[in-house]
């Protein structure tokens, strides 16, 4: 009986300490648009995803307002992942995420349900509410900005992409 006691009074931490910050929705721009089917092929492909709750579509910007669903994690990469498999490229991928009291600074690692958001050239402060990042790990930016950054993305001891079985995006606000 007590084992069982441990291991709920532990999840309940992992649960607490990961209920600091939940991502609401994302901006994702799409290149490579060039018609009504090209936006809708791409709507389709990321409707598909279980953690997303609503999608709309910007045809002048070639923006999609992606919603998740509550308590649903979100995985980045699968967004990016549906984008390229409709055949095009995500240029630009902001996620608003609604953090509660979490203080950043830069080079800052930040911890969201088995991911780490590593930051980037961000001042100190405190993060409350809502708060719009930017993904500039390569395949979410384009790919000649990530070259002319790939100096800041890397922070040392980390390579772009996963430590130690987490996968790391490298974030700015």
């Amino acid at each position: 009986m007590k084992k069982y006691t441990v291991y709920a009074v532990a999840l309940a931490l992992m649960l607490a300490t990961s209920a600091n910050a939940q991502i609401i929705k994302a901006d994702v721009q799409v290149s490579g648009l060039t018609c009504s089917m090209c936006q809708l092929a791409t709507e389709k492909a990321l409707k598909s995803l279980d953690f997303v709750s609503d999608i709309k579509p910007d045809l002048n910007k070639n923006v999609y307002e992606v919603t998740f669903k509550k308590d649903k994690k979100v995985n980045l990469d699968q967004i990016k992942n549906k984008v390229k498999g409709a055949g095009f490229s995500v240029s630009k991928l902001i996620a608003t995420v609604n953090f509660n009291d979490v203080k950043v600074s830069n080079n800052f690692q930040y911890k969201y349900l088995g991911d780490t958001f590593y930051f980037v050239n961000v001042p100190s402060k405190n993060l409350n509410g809502s708060i719009r990042i930017t993904v500039l790990d390569k395949g979410f930016i384009p790919d000649n900005t990530f070259k002319k950054n790939v100096a800041e993305i890397k922070a040392p001891g980390y390579k772009t992409g996963q430590v130690a079985g987490t996968r790391v995006y490298h974030v700015t606000i």
